[in-house]
C-alpha cells in the first residue's frame, strides 16, 4: 500500500488530500473566498495568513476522512508554484516539516500539471495521445500530455486568463466575487445569442488565447446601455470563452492526432465549456475527460495525484531546498 498526501495553498483554498493505490481517500478543503468576497478578489496577504491558520485543522480532517494515521503516509507532495508566493511559502513549509518530521520523501509538483493529474483519479491512466486544457484564473494553456508530471505548452494566454475575465465581468454587472460560479448560475436564464461579443484569437491558426479585449468589449457595451439585461450578457459573454477554448482545444487534438481531450482548472466547473467541449469533441471523434466539479476547482487532491504517479515511477525526490516558486513555466 502507498500513501500520499499532497497540499495545496497556490491561492485562497487551503487542500489537503490523500491518494492510497491511486484511489482517493480524502479530499479536505478550508476556502479563505468568503474573506476576499469583500474587496473583490483575492488579497494575498489574507490568503496567506488564512492558509497558516487552516492548515494543521485541514491535515488533520484529511486523515480523519481517509482513516488514516500521519504515520502512515509514505510521501507528501506540496504545489511548488506557479501562485501567489506568500500562499505557496505557507504550503511549502509544511509539508517540508511534515516530510522531514516522518522521514519521508518530499515532491515539490507544478499547479498545472496537477489539475491534469488529478483525472486519474476518476478515469484512470491518461492515454500517450492526450492534449490538455487547462483554464483557471491565472492559467489558460493548451499543453500536450506526453508527460502527466511536466506537460508541453503548445498555446497559453497572452492577457487576461479566462477565469480572471469571469471575475471583471461578474465585477461589471455587480455579481460578486468569484465570478466563475455567479455567470454561469445567472447566464442560463439569458440568451447567449443575444450580444455578438468578439472572439479574440479565434481561427488565427495558434493555440494561443486572449480574453482582455472581450472584457474590454464586455465593459463598454454594459456602458452603453440604460438598463443592462444581466443573464443576456452573462450568457453571451460566457459562450464567447467557451467558443473559443473548446475550438481551439479540438483543433489541437485534430491537427496533432490526439484521439483524447482533458479539460482541469477550475473553469472547466462551467457547464457550458463541458456542454460545448462534449459537442465538440464527439462531432470530431475526440473523447473528452473532465473531472467532476469538485475536482476542478484547486484542491489537494489534484496534489495527491500527481505526487502519487511520480512515486509509482519511481521519480526522484525533491531536493531539501525545494522553495516556493510564484512563476514556475511550464516546457514549451
Amino acid at each position: 500500500m502507498t500513501v500520499v498526501l499532497g497540499i495545496e495553498t497556490s491561492c485562497d483554498e487551503t487542500g489537503v488530500g490523500i491518494v492510497v493505490d491511486g484511489e482517493l481517500r480524502a479530499n479536505a478543503i478550508a476556502s479563505s473566498v468568503e474573506l476576499h468576497a469583500r474587496y473583490g478578489g483575492v488579497v494575498p496577504e489574507v490568503a496567506s495568513r488564512a492558509h497558516v491558520e487552516a492548515m494543521l485543522p485541514t491535515i488533520r480532517r484529511a486523515c480523519l476522512d481517509a482513516g488514516l494515521a500521519l504515520t502512515d503516509l509514505d510521501a507528501v507532495a506540496v504545489t511548488e508554484g506557479p501562485g501567489l508566493a506568500g500562499a505557496l511559502l505557507v504550503g511549502v513549509a509544511a509539508a517540508k516539516a511534515l516530510a522531514a518530521g516522518l522521514g519521508v520523501p518530499l515532491f515539490g509538483v507544478h499547479h498545472l500539471a496537477a489539475h491534469v493529474a488529478v483525472d486519474t483519479l476518476e478515469h484512470g491512466p491518461l492515454p500517450e495521445g492526450t492534449i490538455g486544457l487547462l483554464v483557471s484564473g491565472g492559467h489558460s494553456s493548451l499543453v500536450d500530455v506526453r508527460d502527466v508530471a511536466a506537460p508541453v505548452v503548445l498555446g497559453e494566454t497572452l492577457d487576461d486568463a479566462a477565469g480572471e475575465a469571469f471575475d471583471k465581468v461578474a465585477r461589471l454587472l455587480g455579481l460578486g466575487f468569484p465570478g466563475g460560479p455567479i455567470v454561469d448560475r445567472v447566464a442560463r436564464d439569458g440568451s447567449a445569442d443575444a450580444i455578438a461579443f468578439p472572439r479574440g484569437m479565434a481561427g488565427d491558426g495558434t493555440y494561443d488565447f486572449s480574453f482582455s479585449g472581450l472584457k474590454t468589449a464586455v465593459a463598454r457595451w454594459i456602458a452603453a446601455q440604460a438598463d443592462v439585461p444581466v443573464a443576456d450578457v452573462a450568457a453571451s459573454f460566457q459562450e464567447a470563452v467557451a467558443d473559443v477554448l473548446t475550438q481551439k482545444a479540438v483543433a489541437a487534438c485534430v491537427d496533432r492526432g490526439a484521439d483524447t481531450l482533458v479539460i482541469g482548472g477550475g473553469v472547466a466547473a462551467n457547464s457550458r465549456l463541458r456542454a460545448l467541449a462534449a459537442e465538440r469533441c464527439e462531432t470530431a471523434g475526440v473523447r473528452l475527460r473532465v473531472p467532476r466539479p469538485g475536482l476542478c476547482t484547486d484542491n489537494g487532491a489534484m496534489v495527491a495525484a500527481l505526487g502519487h504517479l511520480l512515486v509509482a515511477r519511481g521519480a526522484a525526490p525533491s531536493p531539501p531546498d525545494v522553495g516556493a516558486r510564484s512563476t514556475f513555466p511550464l516546457p514549451h
